[in-house]
C-alpha cells in the first residue's frame, strides 16, 4: 500500500498518524574512523536538537542486550523523507563514510511519554 494513503486512512480512522523518520546507522570504516568523527558527529547532533529537528538518537545493544555492536537509532523531525535524508546525510559519520545509514517513515499512532520536570532541580525526567 503506498504511504500516503496508509497515512489518510490512519487519521481517518482517529490514530494519531505522527510521522517521524528513523534511520539506523552502522559502521562502515575501521573503529578507529568512526571514534575519529565522534567530537563532529556528537556537536551536529547537539545542533540538530536545539533546532528540533532531532527527536532521540543513541546506540543500540545486540539482540541479546548485552554486548555493544555499534549500531545506533536516530529519530528526526522533519517536513519529509527529503528532508530527513539531507539531515542524515549532512551528519559528519554518514558524510565522511564512517558510517552508513538507512532511513524509513516512522507512523505513531500509539503509545505515550511521561514527563517529570523538577524546576528547582533543573531537571527533566522521561518516562
Amino acid at each position: 500500500m503506498n504511504w500516503g494513503e496508509y497515512h489518510k486512512q490512519a487519521k481517518a480512522r482517529g490514530a494519531l498518524a505522527f510521522e517521524l523518520f528513523v534511520a539506523q546507522s552502522v559502521p562502515a570504516k575501521s573503529p578507529e574512523d568512526v571514534k575519529a568523527v565522534l567530537p563532529d558527529h556528537l556537536a551536529y547532533q547537539a545542533e540538530l536538537e536545539k533546532a528540533g529537528s532531532l527527536a532521540f538518537a543513541g546506540p543500540m545493544s545486540d539482540e541479546t542486550g548485552e554486548l555493544m555492536q555499534g549500531m545506533g537509532l536516530i529519530i528526526y523531525r522533519a517536513d519529509s523523507l527529503d528532508a530527513a535524508r539531507s539531515l542524515a546525510e549532512m551528519d559528519p559519520m554518514h558524510k565522511s563514510g564512517a558510517r552508513s545509514y538507512t532511513l524509513r517513515r516512522w507512523m505513531i499512532n500509539e503509545g505515550s511519554i511521561s514527563l517529570n520536570l523538577s524546576l528547582s532541580l533543573k531537571q527533566i525526567i522521561l518516562s
